[in-house]
């Protein structure tokens, strides 16, 4: 996403999605991670509690690699939060929901970085500084529904894994995760490639668009 950015941005709308990013990874990364953390706890499981995870400090969560992708393809990830589906009533409900609970908070996130940015868009009088501003909260928001998408992608050790794991039997499930190794060279190399960028920026322009069109709604519409 970064390269993409240098080949159509000035220099201020590059260093805006520097910031943004920094932003993502320090601030609404830990509170992906929080929620999967908040939401096992609430249903049962105190492992990520007792590891330390139940907690919004960066320090906790954030993987260095990770971050990096975000930086430079738009998609990344943070430190998986440990979940011990043995604790819930019931586990494949209770993984779900636990694995849910993260790309939900950035698609939260992500409306309400709308929202605000609908508001300047509106009401702000147009200069550079709110310009700056209005980028930064629609980066902000464009980043949180890209990693609301990527985790999503029903492969280990995503998010949306441990959602399949509710649908699968276990023991096609547990077959899947023998491979995780292999699955996460594969993701890598198809995100630096763009063979997997192109089909997820596409899916993370669509759910932008329609919570950029609801967010507009309080104001009478996306600006012409």
């Amino acid at each position: 996403m970064l390269f993409n950015i240098i080949r159509g941005a000035d220099v201020t709308e590059i260093i805006t999605y520097v910031f943004a990013m920094a932003f993502v990874v320090f601030c609404t990364l830990p509170i992906h991670e929080y929620a999967h953390a908040l939401v096992a706890y609430k249903l049962g499981d105190n492992t990520a509690k007792n590891m330390g995870r139940l907690t919004i400090n960066p320090m906790a969560h954030i993987d260095w690699i990770g971050a990096v992708m975000i930086l430079l393809v738009g998609f990344g990830y943070a430190k998986p939060v440990p979940v011990n589906s043995r604790n819930f009533k019931n586990p494949k409900f209770g993984m779900a929901v636990t694995a849910l609970a993260g790309p939900i908070s950035n698609i939260i996130m992500a409306f309400l970085f709308l929202l605000l940015g609908q508001a300047v868009a509106h009401f702000a009088s147009v200069t550079v500084l709110w310009s700056a501003v209005y980028s930064f909260l629609y980066f902000a928001a464009l980043i949180n529904v890209s990693l609301a998408v990527f985790n999503l992608i029903p492969v280990p050790p995503l998010d949306g894994s441990r959602v399949l794991s509710a649908l699968l039997p276990d023991k096609y499930y547990y077959k899947l995760m023998q491979y995780e190794r292999y699955i996460v060279i594969a993701i890598f190399v198809l995100l630096l490639t763009g063979a997997l960028s192109k089909p997820l920026s596409w899916l993370s322009g669509i759910l932008f668009n329609a919570l950029n069109y609801v967010a507009a709604l309080p104001f009478g519409g996306l600006l012409k």
